[in-house]
């Protein structure tokens, strides 16, 4: 890894006993602490990080700001909120290392907005601060062009989150390459176990994916662990080969550091 490489997207869980789980949750992880995430990246030479926060805890954002707060230096947070956040709350957040809010369409007790103009609404809120909206979606599924029209910029996770099974020529993804194509479109060569028709690794059938994506924007390409891999629906990988995949996705050297340094350091203000 580069000097000051970022993992863009990861979770903390528990312990339980602190942060209550959200009872419209769709799954009950086990405890994954942040003394297991520091051990996770100093064993990939990691320095820099981004807690995303979990449907889990819904608009709870304790346990990823507790975490993030204590290390203004090196993490950054994309918390969830729903419209009755206030702009000072936002402030707040935004002083302990927030820069984004998730929007989770994909899973249920993700997604606190009941409208696509109250989603709106309050990212005109969040322009001001330069925050940015992750989604957690299925680009097959999703209406990107609508998405395209937020007034600030959007990130999507999982390559798109489209099985890969239907092609890299599927219309839907040739739409969205097309939204990254425009720049105000980030993607996270994230959870490859997530969309592969394969059970193991090296998930040769995601490849194609990460080139088109890279070919198309390598500017607005981002690289995370997903750790703990709370939604891995094949057995578990390992970290490191799982790691190691940037280099078939991403073979260029000056690429894979704009990717893992210099794009993350854009998006979340490092």
């Amino acid at each position: 890894m580069p000097a000051n490489a970022c993992d863009g997207h990861a979770h903390v869980f528990g312990p339980a006993g602190k942060y209550p789980w959200s009872p419209a949750r769709g799954y009950t992880p086990p405890d994954a602490l942040p003394a297991a995430y520091e051990h996770l990246h100093k064993t990939l030479g990691i320095t820099r990080g981004v807690i995303t926060q979990p449907s889990v805890y819904g608009t709870d954002n304790s346990a990823t700001l507790d975490y993030v707060a204590a290390h203004p230096d090196r993490l950054r947070a994309v918390v969830s909120v729903n419209s009755s956040i206030t702009d000072r709350e936002l402030e707040a957040m935004h002083a302990k290392g927030a820069r984004g809010i998730r929007v989770n369409i994909a899973d249920p007790g993700g997604n606190p907005f009941k409208s696509f103009s109250e989603l709106r609404r309050v990212a005109e809120r969040l322009k001001p601060l330069g925050w940015h909206i992750e989604f957690l979606l299925h680009v097959h599924e999703a209406d990107m062009a609508e998405l395209g029209t937020l007034p600030v910029p959007i990130s999507v996770g999982h390559l798109g989150y489209m099985p890969t099974s239907l092609g890299i020529d599927h219309p839907r993804y040739r739409g969205f390459l097309d939204r990254v194509a425009d720049g105000n479109c980030w993607v996270k060569l994230t959870g490859p176990y997530r969309i592969t028709a394969d059970r193991h690794l090296p998930y040769a059938d995601t490849v194609p994916f990460a080139h088109a994506l890279v070919a198309r924007r390598p500017d607005r390409i981002l690289w995370g662990t997903d750790w703990p891999h709370p939604m891995c629906p094949i057995p578990m990988p390992n970290d490191g080969p799982l790691a190691d995949m940037l280099l078939d996705w991403v073979p260029d050297k000056a690429v894979r550091k704009r990717i893992l340094v210099d794009n993350p350091a854009e998006l979340y203000g490092f």
